[in-house]
Protein backbone atom coordinates (compact mmCIF):
# COMPACT_ATOMS: atom_id res chain seq x y z
CA UNK A 1 0.00 0.00 0.00
CA UNK A 2 0.96 3.39 -0.49
CA UNK A 3 1.34 6.67 1.18
CA UNK A 4 1.84 10.05 0.69
CA UNK A 5 4.34 11.98 2.70
CA UNK A 6 3.81 15.45 3.82
CA UNK A 7 6.44 17.92 3.82
CA UNK A 8 5.77 21.19 4.75
CA UNK A 9 7.99 23.76 5.22
CA UNK A 10 6.30 27.54 5.38
CA UNK A 11 7.52 29.91 2.82
CA UNK A 12 8.26 34.06 3.84
CA UNK A 13 7.45 35.61 0.97
CA UNK A 14 10.47 37.98 -0.46
CA UNK A 15 8.24 41.40 -0.56
CA UNK A 16 9.94 43.67 -2.56
CA UNK A 17 8.55 46.97 -1.79
CA UNK A 18 10.07 49.90 -4.00
CA UNK A 19 9.04 52.68 -1.86
CA UNK A 20 11.82 55.32 -3.73
CA UNK A 21 10.48 56.25 -7.26
CA UNK A 22 12.93 58.96 -8.85
CA UNK A 23 12.13 61.20 -11.17
CA UNK A 24 14.52 62.94 -13.65
CA UNK A 25 15.29 66.72 -13.06
CA UNK A 26 15.57 67.30 -16.77
CA UNK A 27 13.35 66.72 -20.10
CA UNK A 28 14.16 65.38 -23.33
CA UNK A 29 12.38 67.95 -25.93
CA UNK A 30 11.79 67.69 -29.60
CA UNK A 31 10.32 70.38 -31.95
CA UNK A 32 9.64 70.93 -35.85
CA UNK A 33 10.18 74.76 -37.43
CA UNK A 34 7.76 75.48 -39.86
CA UNK A 35 6.16 78.33 -41.74
CA UNK A 36 2.48 78.31 -43.11
CA UNK A 37 2.66 74.24 -42.42
CA UNK A 38 5.80 74.03 -44.71
CA UNK A 39 9.28 72.98 -42.65
CA UNK A 40 11.67 75.68 -42.28
CA UNK A 41 15.41 73.76 -42.27
CA UNK A 42 18.85 75.34 -40.77
CA UNK A 43 17.62 77.61 -38.42
CA UNK A 44 18.86 77.89 -34.87
CA UNK A 45 15.96 77.27 -32.06
CA UNK A 46 17.32 78.85 -28.83
CA UNK A 47 16.56 78.06 -25.18
CA UNK A 48 17.52 80.88 -22.44
CA UNK A 49 16.86 80.42 -18.98
CA UNK A 50 16.15 84.27 -17.81
CA UNK A 51 16.79 82.92 -13.92
CA UNK A 52 19.88 81.00 -14.63
CA UNK A 53 21.55 82.03 -18.03
CA UNK A 54 21.54 78.12 -19.39
CA UNK A 55 21.37 78.26 -22.63
CA UNK A 56 20.65 75.49 -25.04
CA UNK A 57 20.96 75.79 -28.85
CA UNK A 58 19.92 73.61 -31.46
CA UNK A 59 19.86 73.23 -35.04
CA UNK A 60 16.51 72.15 -37.49
CA UNK A 61 17.39 69.85 -39.99
CA UNK A 62 15.94 69.16 -43.23
CA UNK A 63 12.46 68.28 -42.16
CA UNK A 64 12.57 71.29 -39.81
CA UNK A 65 12.80 69.41 -36.59
CA UNK A 66 15.30 69.85 -33.74
CA UNK A 67 15.94 67.66 -30.34
CA UNK A 68 17.76 68.20 -27.24
CA UNK A 69 18.49 65.84 -24.33
CA UNK A 70 18.85 66.87 -20.76
CA UNK A 71 17.25 69.97 -20.45
CA UNK A 72 16.39 71.26 -17.00
CA UNK A 73 12.63 71.91 -15.61
CA UNK A 74 12.23 75.62 -16.02
CA UNK A 75 11.10 78.95 -17.59
CA UNK A 76 12.46 79.68 -20.92
CA UNK A 77 12.94 82.19 -23.58
CA UNK A 78 12.78 80.07 -26.67
CA UNK A 79 13.98 82.50 -29.80
CA UNK A 80 14.27 81.05 -33.53
CA UNK A 81 17.13 82.84 -35.07
CA UNK A 82 17.48 82.81 -38.91
CA UNK A 83 21.19 81.83 -41.11
CA UNK A 84 22.20 85.91 -40.47
CA UNK A 85 21.40 85.59 -36.54
CA UNK A 86 17.78 87.45 -37.35
CA UNK A 87 15.15 86.80 -35.02
CA UNK A 88 12.28 85.06 -36.68
CA UNK A 89 10.13 83.93 -33.88
CA UNK A 90 10.30 84.00 -29.76
CA UNK A 91 7.68 82.56 -27.06
CA UNK A 92 8.11 81.88 -23.39
CA UNK A 93 7.88 78.06 -22.58
CA UNK A 94 7.86 76.11 -19.82
CA UNK A 95 9.61 72.21 -19.50
CA UNK A 96 8.27 70.54 -16.69
CA UNK A 97 6.72 66.90 -15.96
CA UNK A 98 8.07 63.72 -14.40
CA UNK A 99 10.69 62.48 -17.67
CA UNK A 100 7.91 63.38 -20.48
CA UNK A 101 9.27 64.47 -23.93
CA UNK A 102 7.76 68.15 -25.14
CA UNK A 103 6.89 69.22 -27.84
CA UNK A 104 7.93 72.95 -28.83
CA UNK A 105 6.68 73.22 -32.40
CA UNK A 106 5.82 76.64 -33.48
CA UNK A 107 4.66 78.08 -36.74
CA UNK A 108 6.66 81.49 -37.05
CA UNK A 109 4.20 82.52 -39.39
CA UNK A 110 1.75 82.40 -36.85
CA UNK A 111 2.94 85.28 -35.18
CA UNK A 112 5.11 86.66 -32.31
CA UNK A 113 4.91 86.74 -28.62
CA UNK A 114 2.11 84.75 -26.60
CA UNK A 115 -0.18 86.70 -24.59
CA UNK A 116 -0.28 88.00 -21.32
CA UNK A 117 -2.56 85.36 -20.03
CA UNK A 118 -0.50 82.78 -21.40
CA UNK A 119 2.64 83.64 -19.83
CA UNK A 120 0.77 83.70 -16.73
CA UNK A 121 -0.31 80.24 -16.89
CA UNK A 122 3.37 79.10 -18.01
CA UNK A 123 4.25 80.83 -14.68
CA UNK A 124 1.99 79.12 -12.99
CA UNK A 125 3.14 75.95 -14.11
CA UNK A 126 6.51 76.65 -13.53
CA UNK A 127 5.74 77.69 -10.03
CA UNK A 128 3.49 74.13 -9.97
CA UNK A 129 6.72 72.09 -11.07
CA UNK A 130 9.43 73.88 -8.69
CA UNK A 131 7.13 73.10 -5.61
CA UNK A 132 7.04 69.35 -6.69
CA UNK A 133 10.96 69.26 -7.83
CA UNK A 134 11.08 70.26 -3.73
CA UNK A 135 8.98 67.39 -2.78
CA UNK A 136 10.37 64.85 -5.05
CA UNK A 137 13.95 65.72 -3.30
CA UNK A 138 12.50 65.72 0.62
CA UNK A 139 10.49 62.26 -0.33
CA UNK A 140 13.69 61.03 -1.86
CA UNK A 141 15.81 62.20 0.72
CA UNK A 142 13.04 60.52 3.20
CA UNK A 143 13.66 57.13 1.66
CA UNK A 144 16.80 56.89 1.28
CA UNK A 145 17.01 57.64 5.05
CA UNK A 146 13.94 55.31 5.77
CA UNK A 147 12.31 57.95 7.78
CA UNK A 148 9.32 56.92 6.45
CA UNK A 149 6.98 59.42 7.90
CA UNK A 150 8.80 62.50 6.63
CA UNK A 151 8.37 60.52 3.15
CA UNK A 152 4.76 60.21 3.88
CA UNK A 153 4.11 63.76 4.49
CA UNK A 154 5.83 64.85 1.16
CA UNK A 155 4.16 61.99 -1.19
CA UNK A 156 0.94 62.95 -0.01
CA UNK A 157 1.74 66.53 -1.22
CA UNK A 158 2.90 65.44 -4.62
CA UNK A 159 -0.88 63.59 -4.66
CA UNK A 160 -2.32 66.76 -3.48
CA UNK A 161 -0.45 69.48 -6.22
CA UNK A 162 -1.18 67.18 -9.01
CA UNK A 163 -3.37 64.17 -7.97
CA UNK A 164 -3.40 63.30 -11.55
CA UNK A 165 0.36 61.50 -11.91
CA UNK A 166 0.18 57.77 -10.76
CA UNK A 167 4.03 58.10 -10.00
CA UNK A 168 2.94 59.69 -6.66
CA UNK A 169 0.34 57.52 -5.58
CA UNK A 170 3.01 54.71 -6.37
CA UNK A 171 5.42 56.45 -4.05
CA UNK A 172 2.74 56.89 -1.50
CA UNK A 173 1.82 53.01 -1.46
CA UNK A 174 5.11 52.20 -0.82
CA UNK A 175 5.43 54.05 2.05
CA UNK A 176 2.15 53.51 3.42
CA UNK A 177 3.25 49.62 3.82
CA UNK A 178 6.66 50.63 5.31
CA UNK A 179 4.76 52.62 7.97
CA UNK A 180 2.54 49.39 8.25
CA UNK A 181 -0.71 51.27 6.88
CA UNK A 182 -1.67 48.16 4.81
CA UNK A 183 -4.96 49.15 3.92
CA UNK A 184 -4.36 53.24 3.00
CA UNK A 185 -1.78 51.40 0.75
CA UNK A 186 -3.93 49.26 -0.81
CA UNK A 187 -6.15 52.17 -1.57
CA UNK A 188 -2.91 54.42 -3.22
CA UNK A 189 -2.03 51.56 -5.17
CA UNK A 190 -5.48 51.05 -6.92
CA UNK A 191 -5.70 54.72 -7.53
CA UNK A 192 -2.17 54.41 -9.09
CA UNK A 193 -2.92 51.68 -11.41
CA UNK A 194 -6.50 53.73 -12.72
CA UNK A 195 -4.50 56.40 -13.35
CA UNK A 196 -1.97 54.66 -15.41
CA UNK A 197 -4.25 52.25 -17.06
CA UNK A 198 -5.68 55.59 -18.39
CA UNK A 199 -2.29 57.01 -19.28
CA UNK A 200 -1.22 53.50 -20.71
CA UNK A 201 -4.05 54.04 -23.36
CA UNK A 202 -3.21 57.73 -24.59
CA UNK A 203 -0.57 58.10 -27.89
CA UNK A 204 2.30 60.27 -28.07
CA UNK A 205 1.69 62.32 -24.53
CA UNK A 206 1.63 66.18 -24.57
CA UNK A 207 3.88 68.54 -22.77
CA UNK A 208 3.29 67.94 -18.77
CA UNK A 209 1.22 64.47 -19.58
CA UNK A 210 2.25 60.82 -18.17
CA UNK A 211 3.99 58.72 -20.83
CA UNK A 212 1.82 56.22 -22.15
CA UNK A 213 4.99 53.30 -22.14
CA UNK A 214 6.40 54.64 -18.57
CA UNK A 215 2.53 54.12 -17.62
CA UNK A 216 1.66 50.87 -19.20
CA UNK A 217 5.32 49.69 -17.22
CA UNK A 218 3.89 50.93 -14.11
CA UNK A 219 1.31 49.10 -13.52
CA UNK A 220 2.62 45.36 -12.83
CA UNK A 221 4.91 46.33 -9.76
CA UNK A 222 1.93 48.22 -8.28
CA UNK A 223 -0.11 45.36 -7.89
CA UNK A 224 2.39 43.94 -6.50
CA UNK A 225 2.61 46.31 -4.35
CA UNK A 226 -0.87 45.96 -3.92
CA UNK A 227 -0.52 42.18 -3.30
CA UNK A 228 1.74 42.73 -0.56
CA UNK A 229 -0.57 44.78 1.44
CA UNK A 230 -3.26 42.79 0.42
CA UNK A 231 -1.48 39.36 2.11
CA UNK A 232 -0.78 41.86 5.45
CA UNK A 233 -4.37 42.51 5.78
CA UNK A 234 -5.02 38.64 5.67
CA UNK A 235 -7.11 39.11 2.42
CA UNK A 236 -5.37 35.82 0.66
CA UNK A 237 -7.30 35.74 -1.66
CA UNK A 238 -7.32 39.13 -3.10
CA UNK A 239 -3.49 38.99 -2.83
CA UNK A 240 -3.72 36.00 -5.34
CA UNK A 241 -5.94 37.93 -7.58
CA UNK A 242 -3.80 41.18 -7.67
CA UNK A 243 -0.27 39.15 -8.17
CA UNK A 244 -2.10 37.18 -11.13
CA UNK A 245 -3.08 40.21 -12.57
CA UNK A 246 0.36 41.70 -11.80
CA UNK A 247 1.74 39.01 -14.01
CA UNK A 248 -0.16 39.77 -16.74
CA UNK A 249 0.75 43.59 -17.21
CA UNK A 250 4.44 43.24 -15.68
CA UNK A 251 6.85 43.29 -18.38
CA UNK A 252 9.18 41.71 -15.97
CA UNK A 253 6.86 39.37 -13.99
CA UNK A 254 9.12 37.28 -12.20
CA UNK A 255 8.23 39.30 -8.67
CA UNK A 256 4.46 38.75 -9.30
CA UNK A 257 4.81 35.16 -10.44
CA UNK A 258 7.02 34.27 -7.60
CA UNK A 259 4.83 36.31 -4.55
CA UNK A 260 2.15 34.44 -6.67
CA UNK A 261 3.82 31.13 -6.11
CA UNK A 262 4.74 31.37 -2.83
CA UNK A 263 1.07 32.51 -1.86
CA UNK A 264 -0.53 29.56 -3.24
CA UNK A 265 1.74 27.26 -1.42
CA UNK A 266 1.29 28.63 1.57
CA UNK A 267 -2.66 28.78 1.05
CA UNK A 268 -2.45 24.73 0.57
CA UNK A 269 -3.08 25.88 -3.70
CA UNK A 270 -0.59 22.99 -4.63
CA UNK A 271 -1.76 23.06 -8.33
CA UNK A 272 -1.74 26.70 -8.82
CA UNK A 273 1.50 26.93 -6.89
CA UNK A 274 3.53 24.59 -8.98
CA UNK A 275 2.08 26.62 -11.97
CA UNK A 276 3.58 29.73 -10.52
CA UNK A 277 6.44 28.76 -9.55
CA UNK A 278 7.33 27.39 -12.96
CA UNK A 279 6.52 30.75 -14.48
CA UNK A 280 8.54 32.56 -11.72
CA UNK A 281 11.88 30.34 -12.80
CA UNK A 282 11.22 30.62 -16.97
CA UNK A 283 11.37 34.68 -15.93
CA UNK A 284 14.31 34.39 -13.50
CA UNK A 285 16.22 31.48 -13.71
CA UNK A 286 18.45 32.73 -10.94
CA UNK A 287 15.54 33.21 -8.16
CA UNK A 288 16.76 30.15 -5.87
CA UNK A 289 13.82 30.33 -3.56
CA UNK A 290 11.17 29.37 -6.51
CA UNK A 291 13.20 26.28 -7.22
CA UNK A 292 13.07 25.60 -3.32
CA UNK A 293 9.07 26.10 -3.31
CA UNK A 294 8.92 24.08 -6.22
CA UNK A 295 11.24 21.00 -4.58
CA UNK A 296 9.24 21.62 -1.17
CA UNK A 297 5.63 20.91 -3.52
CA UNK A 298 6.89 18.34 -5.20
CA UNK A 299 8.36 16.31 -1.97
CA UNK A 300 4.80 16.65 -0.50
CA UNK A 301 3.47 14.14 -3.94
CA UNK A 302 5.76 11.81 -2.13
CA UNK A 303 4.67 8.58 -1.85
CA UNK A 304 6.01 5.32 0.27
CA UNK A 305 6.38 1.94 -1.51
CA UNK A 306 6.45 -1.58 0.07
CA UNK A 307 9.84 -1.40 1.61
CA UNK A 308 9.09 1.96 3.44
CA UNK A 309 11.11 4.02 0.83
CA UNK A 310 9.70 7.66 -0.01
CA UNK A 311 9.34 7.71 -3.70
CA UNK A 312 9.54 11.32 -5.04
CA UNK A 313 8.05 12.64 -8.08
CA UNK A 314 10.38 13.11 -11.11
CA UNK A 315 12.01 16.52 -11.03
CA UNK A 316 12.38 16.91 -7.22
CA UNK A 317 16.09 15.82 -6.54
CA UNK A 318 17.23 18.44 -9.95
CA UNK A 319 14.88 21.23 -8.28
CA UNK A 320 16.28 21.15 -4.47
CA UNK A 321 19.87 20.73 -5.75
CA UNK A 322 19.28 24.22 -8.21
CA UNK A 323 18.21 25.50 -5.15
CA UNK A 324 21.96 24.87 -3.53
CA UNK A 325 23.39 25.62 -6.30
CA UNK A 326 21.99 29.12 -6.49
CA UNK A 327 22.21 29.87 -2.40
CA UNK A 328 24.23 27.41 -0.75
CA UNK A 329 24.15 29.10 1.91
CA UNK A 330 20.63 30.25 1.55
CA UNK A 331 18.20 29.45 4.35
CA UNK A 332 16.40 27.02 3.47
CA UNK A 333 19.46 24.99 2.68
CA UNK A 334 19.21 22.72 5.44
CA UNK A 335 15.83 22.14 4.74
CA UNK A 336 16.77 21.56 1.47
CA UNK A 337 19.35 19.14 2.33
CA UNK A 338 17.09 17.10 4.98
CA UNK A 339 14.89 16.51 1.94
CA UNK A 340 17.60 15.43 -0.54
CA UNK A 341 18.47 12.87 1.94
CA UNK A 342 14.70 11.72 2.74
CA UNK A 343 14.62 10.60 -1.04
CA UNK A 344 18.42 9.36 -0.79
CA UNK A 345 19.26 11.71 -3.74
CA UNK A 346 22.75 12.55 -3.84
CA UNK A 347 23.18 16.05 -2.35
CA UNK A 348 25.81 18.58 -4.46
CA UNK A 349 28.72 19.82 -2.10
CA UNK A 350 30.47 21.14 -4.93
CA UNK A 351 28.13 24.68 -4.74
CA UNK A 352 29.55 25.95 -1.01
CA UNK A 353 32.13 27.19 -2.12
CA UNK A 354 30.06 29.76 -4.52
CA UNK A 355 29.26 32.76 -3.59
CA UNK A 356 25.39 33.64 -3.95
CA UNK A 357 23.43 35.05 -7.01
Amino acid sequence: MKSKATYVWMVTLLFVVAAGVAWPQTSKIHGKISAGNKPVPDVQVVLTSPSTGKVYKMKTDKNGEFLSVAVNFGQYNMDVLGPNGEKLFEKTVAISGQGDEPDLSVDIGSGSKVSKEEIERIKAENAKATSINVLIKQYTDAVNNKAWTDAEAAAQQMVTLDPTRYEYYQALGGVKINLQKYQEAVDSYEKGVQLAEAAAGGSAPKQGAPDPAKAKAAIGPMLTGEGNALLKLGKNKEAVAAFTKAAEKDPNPATAYFNLCATQYNTGNTEGALTACDKAIAADPARADAYFIKGSLMMGSSTMDKQGKLQAPSGTAEALNKYLELAPDGPHANDVKEMLGAIGAKIETTYSGKKKK
